[in-house]
């Protein structure tokens, strides 16, 4: 599995530990011998300690190491970090930690190989090796490294689409008997014969005249209705949709756990970097 520098895989892992920081604490043996400070740290994919790089300075060697995890003890109260026994020789067999260092398997079994008790009976198969066949050197569920993870809900607002309706428009026709009234007019001829008013007087025989074959011409027109159909934009149909907003409030109970610390006998407890003293 590979092996990643905390920054590299948080960060804001400072955030995450409550401000405190590995980095640059000082390195002590469980005697109160300080044999060096932590450089920094590596985890794996899923963010668990697997070994702190030591700048160690032991007896006149020094070098950077490799150190499993589960050799260590942190204090942060005290800003150290405690070894269980790290000699000089360790120190010497161990690989001088490069910054450009290959951390594979094989590394990494040397390392382990150095920490290893002889009475472990770990055979190395770097096809299935795992972290869990040596809880010696990587455990953390020893007294020491005890670990509570305190939880708090909280509300997630979100939202999604649902389909509430459909609005489909459509067109189909209607009829209807449509009347119309049109005046029209006919011509018709009226013939009158009317008694004049010269009737029985003389007419001068120079000034008559006697005509065969005289005719009146009378054109007669009548007017017809012409009924047809046709078609115009009646109305307009102009379809959108709009969006209103409106704010929708929820509210629910949310827990948190909090920290419960029971001391017995005359301890230092540390609180926020406050210290007090107490007697119970």
């Amino acid at each position: 599995m590979p092996l990643h520098k905390l920054e590299h895989f948080d960060q804001n892992y400072q955030d995450t530990f409550g401000g405190d920081d590995i980095k640059a604490l000082d390195v002590y043996t469980e005697g109160g011998e300080r044999i060096g400070s932590v450089a920094d740290v590596l985890v794996d994919d899923d963010g668990r300690f697997r070994y702190l790089i030591i700048d160690t300075s032991l007896d006149f060697v020094s070098k950077k190491i490799l150190l499993p995890i589960g050799l260590s003890r942190i204090n942060y109260p005290e800003r150290r970090v405690y070894v269980d026994g790290l000699s000089r020789q360790q120190v010497e067999n161990l690989p001088d930690h490069k910054e450009d260092a290959l951390i594979d398997n094989d590394y990494e079994e040397n390392v382990r190989s150095v920490f290893r008790s002889s009475s472990s009976g770990v055979t190395y198969d770097r096809d299935t090796y795992n972290y869990q066949k040596d809880p010696d050197l990587y455990g953390l569920n020893e007294q020491s490294h005890q670990t509570f993870k305190l939880y708090e809900e909280r509300l997630i607002a979100n939202k999604h689409r649902v389909k509430t309706g459909e609005v489909t428009l459509g067109k189909h026709i209607e009829t209807e008997i449509a009347h119309v009234t049109i005046p029209i007019q006919k011509e018709r001829v009226l013939i009158e014969r009317v008694v004049p008013t010269e009737a029985g007087k003389v007419v001068d025989p120079n000034e008559l005249k006697f005509q065969e074959g005289e005719v009146a011409r009378i054109e007669v027109y009548e007017e017809t209705p012409e009924i047809y159909k046709e078609a115009f934009v009646r109305e307009e149909v102009r379809v959108k949709k709009v969006v209103e907003r409106d704010i929708v409030e929820a509210q629910d109970t949310i827990r948190r756990e909090e920290l419960d610390v029971d001391t017995a006998g005359n301890l230092h407890v540390q609180k926020n970097d406050i210290t007090t003293h107490e007697a119970i």
